[in-house]
């Protein structure tokens, strides 16, 4: 557990490590295209610099002494048309550092506009990857909204603290897309930016800390927001790697990358204007192409190389990279730019030095002219290059050019002032000279990795102590991640009833070493759950099933589950069932305490209510499809046809990654009838009501002679179940 990898020190207050047990640190990032090697930066708008931000922050946390473990987790993904390595569930980084590839949604590649629906399988899938290794991480770290809206709630389960990082932030987006005079509906459309937004106002209102880039991402983007906390707010720009990125010498040999570019130019050996980046709208491409064209000293002393991702064939592309791609050539022709302009199909990763070093050999620069830029990782390897930059008036470069005075800001909307800027930058050699001197010193000062490392630690191992003194419980909730077995009791005549066999029960846990975890499914709302558990000073569950099965929560926070939530609304429709019941006498609903949003309950009156089987024909009759229980002859829950007791069950074992063989249920009455049939061990105690008796004789359904949790002992023991060898 957490504690057990803390040791705090008195000199500083930062925790230090013992060598033996270094920091587990998940770091979550979900779309695009993710592996150890040449990376296919650029191939669509979701493969860009995020990608390879977090592939170097992945390995150089693995390479630092206080860190054991780093597990990258993204999306597997099956097609005939990428690398079979994206279909690897893991793939090695480095020492400690492994791609965990987890299943979500369709095999298919998906865009991550699309991706939304499918998270929760992804959360799912998260935390079976922790049950399976055995080990709660110390720290979760999230990279962009749909791993923030993940981190938000596995992160709860697991009462990790958690670490986002935006990389880009809806709010700004939307605006400048309607500066750039996209209309509202376009950009939801395209953007689904009402999701992401409040997907990111989550993970700032769950994250113990953000990880901001700049401080102008602090004080003008993150303070869009409602859960806006400057405190929490830590600005630790990001690393290049200098061994990759170094200026050009006279040991510089013509590279594969230039004589691909020769194929385009007349000159080569012009000055190069070059840049690099996705084909993605927000890139900015056709304004920087208008700025070249339409400035003809420009054109006469330049030229421009653009590098916008890879292609094979422009119609296949995704519809947003294909018009990017298409407004490009429309452009070039329309400009009539041929032999002055480069625009290369393919490049290999290991191509992109050589062609920094390759611009700063022509004494030329590089330029970003997207629309805003929350940092830039492509002018840090630019200016390690000794290549000048230009680049927008927006966070990242600020914070960049303030460090390393190796260039100019322009209004990335304005195409004369930037071609006029790129013009002035290439015509005056000591300016060119002192900004390609500023630009490595400055990098080597304030950007390597070591560096960001350093910082991250720190700071990681303050929030971990505070959360640690904040969650003195943390074992007791996070038992889900590690226990072998789960036993699930109803409370009402089951649980309860007998405080001595109680008593009882509770020490029996005591004695497993966290091993099983434990849980109650009840027909009681969650508040009454509360009340009555703390009555009978019952144990603490580690889950909770309410409502008849219609909520799971989780730990002492309560956690709850908004996967089952999604679930339970399939064909759920509460007005038309509510109108039809008033059809049948017999029935009075119960309490507004006792009515949720995916249960209606009644008292029945068995002696002038219809039998159960007439109301259900009653219903299906005018379409209404919803799941009927029936119990204590005098009580009746309706509820989604897709939601019990029984599948509760079943969803949480599968969420947690618990056989449905090392899964022990038992209760008393007809509601529990679905969660004992099936593989589960079930277990049904000698008090039980007659709607039971039906299951006698059922295999894996166990009648115990005792009542109450004297009953659940009497199960357990037939099972073996608490044995600690007992087979898995």
């Amino acid at each position: 557990m957490i504690s057990s990898f803390i040791k705090t020190s008195k000199k500083n207050g930062i925790s230090s490590l013992p060598k033996k047990h270094g920091l587990y640190i998940q770091l979550i990032s979900i779309h695009g295209l993710m592996r150890a090697h040449n990376l296919e930066l650029g191939r669509d708008a979701d493969t860009g610099g995020q990608i390879k931000y977090v592939i170097e922050l992945a390995i150089a946390l693995g390479k630092h002494p206080d860190v054991e473990r780093v597990d990258l987790l993204t999306r597997q993904v099956f097609s005939n048309k990428l690398d079979p390595i994206y279909a690897e569930p893991i793939e090695p980084l480095a020492p400690g550092v492994n791609i965990v590839r987890l299943a979500c949604g369709p095999k298919r590649y998906l865009r991550k506009e699309v991706l939304w629906p499918h998270l929760d399988s992804f959360s799912d899938a998260a935390l079976q990857h922790v049950k399976k290794i055995g080990r709660i991480p110390d720290l979760i770290h999230s990279h962009y909204a749909d791993a923030g809206y993940v981190a938000s709630s596995i992160s709860s389960l697991l009462s990790a603290p958690m670490v986002h990082t935006g990389h880009s932030l809806g709010r700004v987006k939307r605006e400048r897309l309607l500066e750039k005079g996209i209309r509202s509906r376009n950009i939801e459309t395209q953007y689904a930016l009402t999701q992401r937004i409040e997907a990111e106002e989550m993970a700032l209102d769950n994250a113990a800390a953000i990880i901001a880039s700049t401080k102008q991402e602090v004080e003008e983007q993150y303070e869009l927001y409602d859960n806006y906390t400057p405190k929490r707010i830590s600005v630790i720009p990001p690393g290049v790697d200098l061994t990759r990125f170094s200026p050009p010498s006279s040991h510089n040999k013509r590279t594969k990358i230039a004589a691909t570019l020769a194929r385009f130019l007349k000159d080569p050996d012009k000055p190069m204007v070059l840049s690099i980046s996705r084909a993605d709208p927000r890139k900015n491409i056709a304004t920087l192409i208008k700025a070249f064209g339409e400035n003809k000293r420009l054109r006469e002393k330049a030229n421009l190389v653009i590098v916008a991702g890879e292609r094979d064939d422009i119609m296949t592309m995704e519809k947003t990279s294909r018009r990017v791609l298409q407004e490009m050539l429309f452009l070039i022709d329309y400009y009539d730019l041929h032999g002055s302009i480069a625009y290369p199909k393919k490049h290999r990763a290991d191509d992109v030095p050589d062609l920094y070093r390759l611009a700063a050999k022509t004494k030329g620069v590089f330029i970003n002219p997207a629309l805003t830029e929350p940092f830039g990782l492509t002018l840090l390897e630019a200016a390690a290059s000794g290549l000048p930059i230009i680049a927008p008036n927006d966070g990242g470069p600020r914070d960049i050019l303030r460090h390393c005075k190796n260039g100019v800001v322009i209004d990335p909307l304005d195409s004369k002032k930037m071609s006029a800027q790129i013009l002035k930058a290439i015509s005056r050699p000591d300016v060119w000279q002192q900004w390609s001197v500023n630009g490595m010193a400055g990098v080597k000062q304030h950007y390597t990795w070591q560096g960001h490392v350093d910082s991250y630690i720190h700071m990681v191992k303050n929030k971990i102590n505070k959360h640690q003194q904040a969650t003195r419980t943390v074992v007791a909730k996070s038992k889900l991640a590690t226990a072998e077995r789960l036993l699930i009791c109803d409370i009402d005549n089951t649980l309860i009833g007998d405080k001595a066999a109680l008593s009882q029960l509770t020490s029996q846990f005591e004695k497993m070493d966290g091993k099983v975890a434990f849980g109650i499914a009840t027909g009681r709302t969650i508040q009454s759950t509360l009340r009555e558990l703390k009555k009978w000073d019952a144990p603490i569950p580690d889950v909770y099933i309410t409502s008849v099965g219609s909520e799971i929560r989780y730990g002492m926070r309560l956690t709850e589950d908004l996967g089952w939530q999604q679930h339970n609304d399939y064909r759920w429709r509460p007005n038309e069932v509510y109108e039809a019941m008033r059809e049948f006498s017999g029935l009075k609903l119960q309490h507004s305490g006792e009515q949720r949003r995916h249960k209606i309950s009644f008292n029945v009156d068995p002696k002038k209510a219809p039998k159960i089987k007439e109301i259900r024909q009653f219903l299906r009759q005018r379409d209404i499809h919803v799941k009927l229980i029936y119990s204590h002859e005098a009580y009746l829950d309706i509820l989604p046809i897709r939601t019990s007791k029984g599948t509760a069950v079943r969803h949480v074992a599968m969420k947690w990654g618990f056989p449905l063989d090392q899964v022990l249920v038992a209760g008393d009455s007809g509601n529990d009838e679905e969660m004992l049939s099936g593989n589960t061990l079930g277990v049904v105690v000698g008090n039980h009501s007659p709607e039971l008796a039906k299951l006698r004789g059922r295999e894996l359904i166990y009648f115990a002679e005792d009542e109450y949790a004297k009953g659940v002992l009497e199960g357990i023991k037939h099972y073996g179940f608490l044995n600690k060898n007992r087979a898995q």
